[in-house]
């Protein structure tokens, strides 16, 4: 499923089809969004679906969709681990393991906000929708 879910939105990325959402609208179908991502976060464990198109049909400026993805993954992560305490599914090895690949994460959102700086905001799109597109990819072939 995480394949699928990634490849079907690096598709929609790069099918240049931009969904968006009147703010009289918001209202509905941001709870609506709210849902089916956690729908999707339970089966796969990724918080990118419909979360991600979402967002991005609320017609935010490119900072402030950066920064609501963000807190988005954030609390999306979160609850992921408040679930994991809950259940006794949470062990404290993999907690520092998951806390180490923090690092290469955080370098890479370095590096992509230096990318973003210095890329014409399509190239940056489409370099992105082409990044998760072969991620999708491999995890499907896998």
């Amino acid at each position: 499923m995480l394949g699928v879910a990634l490849v079907g939105y690096g598709l929609l990325g790069l099918s240049g089809w931009r969904l968006s959402v009147a703010p009289r609208h918001e209202r509905w179908a941001g709870p609506l969004a709210g849902a089916a991502t956690g729908l999707m976060a339970g089966v796969t464990g990724v918080f990118v679906m419909p979360v991600a198109p979402y967002l991005q049909a609320l017609n935010l400026d490119k900072d402030d969709l950066v920064q609501a993805l963000g807190m988005a993954f954030t609390v999306g992560t979160l609850a992921l681990a408040v679930m994991l305490a809950a259940r006794g599914e949470w062990q404290v090895t993999a907690a520092w393991q998951s806390a180490l690949a923090l690092l290469p994460a955080i370098a890479g959102m370095q590096l992509g906000q230096w990318l973003r700086a210095r890329m014409a905001p399509l190239l940056f799109r489409r370099c992105f929708f082409i990044a998760l597109l072969a991620l999708g990819g491999h995890q499907l072939l896998r």
